[in-house]
């Protein structure tokens, strides 16, 4: 036990630390929270290509997998510590100060961070560092007792500030608050709700439309901004005439209408639901645009979030009259949430999400492809990322009864729209399947067929045409630089 006591008094010094900083946090800003902050700086720093293989794993279970692996990282930093220090004091506490040290770099560097988000992080490091140095000085006095209730009170300790702390991160509820007060503004259009036929009632198909609750989140933000209204602004900069800004409340003013759009990751792999579909409320970037006239040569608008996320977007997109480009404020018949980027976020119909869908937005600048570059297209991905028409199978699942069984899913080619969807059963030839009506060509349309199982296990496969004649291909591509492509397929078992 003796030669495990630097361990035990290097983890629990790095509990209590972080414990003390994550409190710290909760009371001065939750987002410089030292855990975040480095999660931050590790979402920054990681390449394009493994992200995406981290997406693909966990899906919208990424963030709380980094924060996990993040947690067992400064554990087993801790450890290392104490067993530095026992040997070679103090440079186990020389190393606790390191680690604090880049903490408060990332939470200053953040975008909209000021100097006293470094705070927590030098509190982590104050605290983790002088009680490394008080708990390996114990380990050479005798009574193995003593030592452990020393050091077990010490991580209980760091373990209880850190659910303070997060108790506390829930209470600070400003943003929900503010959420809550809103009172969206009336459309001058609303969206022509779905028909009867434009869905079918068929159980595990997924839903025209998405619930806010259910909508999938990939964004970079580790804990989303909270933004107050009142002090919310957004730019319309950069090569234009016209510079201006707005306010929440003259953005408000500004003409709404409803607009059905079915939002794509380009994370999403071949039959995968890194998609959702909301009836969006929004104001024209067509119009604002309009408003700030842009300068000769220029073909990109460079949107900025809190978050520190950028997408280029075609500025030939956001002006086109055909496609609705919004500022959104409202999804669902709601104020937009919070986690998809209330007060104000993009959308654009036809687009993946890393070159159009900013949340949080802040800016808008008018400039080039040759001039700027975004977040994710820094990272190896293509500049301009049209959706790719795919298809996918809801149900069945991976089990069957024997007889009439309905194979069901949606289909998309956003802005263009689906004309035909058919199902290959074991390799056979391509059936066409029944198409529930065409709600709005920037939406998802759901397909099903009947067919008559047999017993045994067979492999299902589909594909879609879209309306100009374009049939997915079924040549496999990977997520990564602009979208997968391939066709999904799933195995069943009929009993």
């Amino acid at each position: 036990m003796a030669g495990l006591r630097p361990v035990v008094s290097g983890v629990a010094a790095a509990a209590a630390g972080l414990g003390a900083g994550e409190l710290v946090a909760a009371v001065l800003n939750a987002s410089a929270s030292p855990i975040l902050s480095v999660g931050s700086l590790v979402i920054d720093l990681t390449p394009g290509f493994l992200k995406s293989a981290v997406i693909a794993a966990f899906g919208t279970g990424d963030k709380p997998f980094l924060i996990g692996v993040l947690l067992v990282v400064v554990l087993a930093l801790g450890a290392a510590a104490g067993l530095l220090q026992a040997r070679r004091a103090p440079l186990g506490v020389v190393g606790v100060a390191v680690v604090g040290a880049v903490a408060a770099v990332a939470a200053v560097t953040r975008t909209g961070a000021s100097p006293l988000d470094a705070t927590p992080s030098v509190v982590a490091a104050v605290v983790g560092g002088a009680t490394l140095s008080r708990l390996v000085a114990r380990t050479e006095l005798p009574g193995r007792r003593a030592f452990l209730r020393g050091a077990v009170v010490t991580a209980a300790a760091g373990v209880v500030a850190g659910v303070i702390a997060r108790a506390i991160t829930a209470g600070q509820r400003g943003t929900q608050v503010a959420i809550g007060k809103v009172e969206l503004p009336a459309p001058t259009a609303t969206a022509t709700p779905p028909a009867a036929a434009d869905a079918f009632d068929v159980p595990g198909l997924t839903p025209l439309v998405t619930a806010n609750e259910d909508f999938y989140r990939i964004d970079i933000a580790l804990s989303p901004p909270s933004i107050d209204p009142d002090a919310w602004r957004v730019e319309v900069t950069g090569e234009v005439e016209h510079p201006f800004s707005l306010t929440y409340r003259q953005l408000s003013a500004l003409p709404m209408h409803e607009s059905p759009t079915t939002l794509m990751c380009v994370s999403n792999e071949v039959g995968g639901t890194l998609n959702g579909t909301a009836v969006w409320l929004g104001t024209s970037i067509r119009d604002l645009l309009a408003r700030a006239a842009p300068k000769a040569g220029a073909d990109m608008v460079l949107s900025s979030g809190a978050d520190g996320f950028s997408a280029s977007t075609p500025l030939a997109v956001l002006q086109d009259a055909g496609r609705d480009s919004l500022l959104a404020v409202g999804m669902n018949g709601e104020a937009l949430p919070q986690l998809h980027g209330f007060p104000v976020r993009m959308v654009v119909p036809g687009l993946y999400g890393y070159v159009s869908a900013t949340k949080w937005l802040t800016k808008l600048e008018v400039t080039r492809f040759d001039r700027a570059t975004a977040y994710w297209t820094s990272r190896g991905y293509s500049a301009q990322a049209p959706v790719k028409i795919s298809s996918r199978i809801d149900r069945p699942g991976s089990g069957a009864r024997a007889g009439i069984v309905t194979v069901a899913g949606v289909a998309w080619a956003q802005h263009i729209g689906i004309a035909r969807v058919q199902l290959q059963i074991d390799g056979g030839p391509w059936v066409d399947c029944e198409l529930a009506g065409d709600w709005s060509v920037d939406v998802w349309r759901q397909w099903r067929y009947r067919w008559t199982a047999s017993r045994g296990s067979h492999q299902l496969r589909v594909r879609a045409t879209d309306s100009t004649g374009l049939v997915q291909t079924a040549k496999p591509a990977a997520e990564a630089p602009n979208g997968a492509t391939g066709l999904h397929t799933v195995q069943v078992s009929v009993s």
